[in-house]
């Protein structure tokens, strides 16, 4: 099967390279494709230097927007397997077979790489973890999907999730959501442990003090995503 590893990127000249060179490094069987979301650092110049297929978007769409592009350019290039993937560093490659392998064996659509699975390597912060526990139980309750890391963006999805996907998919701060949407197309949905990183470098775009608009804005998408 032909897989494609998106990574999104914003700004990270910090860490982009690292990234890349240790996709190319522990997973030569897959393609890779940066989504550069109108970084206005060095992210691009290292991204010509890397010789990496990068697509460059005129404006800035946030996570959201920057992975639905990776999705079409996957759509568009007959893909089998997309694999959304970090640029900062969090997301071990190491894991990449990983979270491949039930879409290859045919067990799954959507696998979602979780860090609380083993508990194992960077766990986060005490109040994200609250959140992210609060979102799995509300992804439970409105869709019946036992999910133990709702906000894990390393994550893989068959062909028929990439049409999905390339189609429509959530803004903002979009995987919980995506889970929600993939569920109510009839996806199979799984987890895998895999072991995450502090980041390489650069600062996350979810700061402690709007982590409260960050859980009503994703819980209340969810919501209304499942009364759709």
């Amino acid at each position: 099967m032909n897989v494609l590893v998106i990574i999104p990127a914003y700004n990270e000249e910090s860490s982009i390279r690292k990234t890349v060179l240790e996709v190319r490094e522990k997973a030569p069987w897959a393609d890779i494709l940066v989504v550069n979301d109108c970084s206005v650092d060095n992210t691009e110049k290292i991204l010509a230097e890397l010789g990496v297929i990068y697509l460059r978007l005129p404006v800035n769409l946030g996570i959201g927007g920057a992975v639905q592009t990776g999705y079409r350019y996957a759509g568009l290039n007959g893909y089998d397997i997309a694999v959304q993937l970090d640029a900062d560093g969090q997301h071990d490659a190491d894991f990449l077979e990983a979270v491949t392998a039930p879409i290859k064996e045919g067990r799954a659509d959507v696998v979602i790489g979780s860090r609380f699975i083993e508990k194992e390597g960077f766990q986060t912060s005490g109040m994200r973890r609250f959140g992210i526990k609060f979102l799995n139980g509300l992804i439970r309750l409105i869709t019946g999907v036992k999910v133990t890391d709702a906000t894990s963006g390393f994550r893989a999805v068959s062909k028929n999730m990439i049409e999905l996907f390339a189609g429509e998919y959530p803004t903002d701060y979009p995987e919980p959501e995506a889970i929600v949407m993939a569920r109510m197309n009839d996806a199979r949905i799984m987890e895998v442990p895999v072991v995450m990183r502090e980041r390489f470098g650069g600062t996350s775009s979810i700061r402690p003090l709007n982590s409260i608009y960050y859980m009503l804005k994703v819980s209340i998408s969810i919501v209304l995503r499942r009364l759709q």
